[in-house]
């Protein structure tokens, strides 16, 4: 019973992260149509450069600051350069290509400067050792800790889309950004606020992941955005709320098939998963069918 309830709390802590790097593929998503495949690489960059501006002496707090920055700064380039010239070419997938070139562009310079060793992560959150007992069992308050603050800030960004004058804007142009545009919203803004606000996502999840593990190195990124990409679809593309229900159901999943079956088990739950409910309902969890009168 101990060991359940340790990898369940891991399984959510950890299937938090999840839905917060794929609220920010969400985001994007909705004012683009696009699938930044680049987002996970943009994360362990913000990562990587916490845990190196901490071990250079840098304070944590202006350093986790920086690594947001630099999270939105390269979302914004990505947009800029990868993402909008091949977008004005009616039915092109050329972004697929050009989000992936960045991601593999990105995890390549972090190993050419800081190697392919993974580097200790600071005490951000707690430390590894602070636990509490539950049950019987004792569980990190690391992963209390990430859980609440990733459930939060998904919560905060649903009530943002849903009540605030931006979210509206992203909401219109998501619908149609041709009428968007008659209606008087600034289409081009609205992209490169959800771009930049998708970078601020991307490294607030690398950092929170790297919290649980302890270590962050130049590969973990794609994993974690695969990962995402799978509790987005299963929760239901363009739900705030699916993604944050995908993310804590393949985390606790995860958790509990490496935990009662083995590590290996668990890189396929999220395959299994995706298969599973795309096969019953291909919207996702809490996604619409989509219908187009002709």
């Amino acid at each position: 019973m101990d060991f359940l309830i340790q990898m369940i709390a891991s399984g959510l802590s950890v299937g938090a992260c999840y839905a917060l790097v794929g609220l920010g593929l969400n985001l994007t998503f909705w004012t683009t149509g696009v699938l930044n495949f680049g987002q996970g690489s943009v994360l362990m960059a913000a990562a990587m450069v916490t845990a190196l501006l901490v071990a250079h002496g840098v304070p944590l707090l202006a350093a986790i600051s920086l690594s947001l920055l630099l999270a939105a700064a390269l979302l914004f380039v990505t947009e800029l350069v990868a993402i909008r010239p091949l977008r004005r070419s009616a039915g092109s997938m050329g972004w697929v290509v050009s989000t992936l070139g960045v991601g593999v562009f990105l995890q390549g310079l972090a190993s050419w400067l800081f190697g392919t060793q993974a580097v200790s992560f600071p005490d951000v959150i707690f430390s590894a050792d602070d636990t509490i007992s539950f049950m019987g069992a004792y569980i990190s308050v690391q992963y209390i800790a990430v859980f609440v603050i990733a459930v939060v800030i998904v919560a905060l960004m649903e009530l943002f889309l849903r009540r605030s004058t931006w979210g509206y804007a992203v909401r219109a142009v998501a619908y149609d950004s041709d009428l968007a545009t008659l209606m008087g919203i600034a289409v081009r803004r609205v992209v490169i606020l959800s771009f930049v606000a998708s970078g601020v996502l991307a490294g607030i999840a690398g950092n929170l992941v790297s919290q649980v593990s302890g270590t962050v190195d130049p590969s973990f990124g794609l994993h974690l955005l695969i990962l995402a990409f799978v509790a987005t679809v299963v929760g239901g593309m363009g739900s705030a709320f699916g993604c944050l229900v995908g993310g804590l159901i393949l985390g606790v999943l995860e958790k509990l098939i490496g935990g009662y079956v083995s590590p290996a088990a668990a890189e396929i739950v999220a395959f299994i998963l995706l298969v599973g409910v795309l096969t019953v309902r291909p919207q996702g969890l809490f996604g619409r069918r989509e219908t187009v009168k002709v």
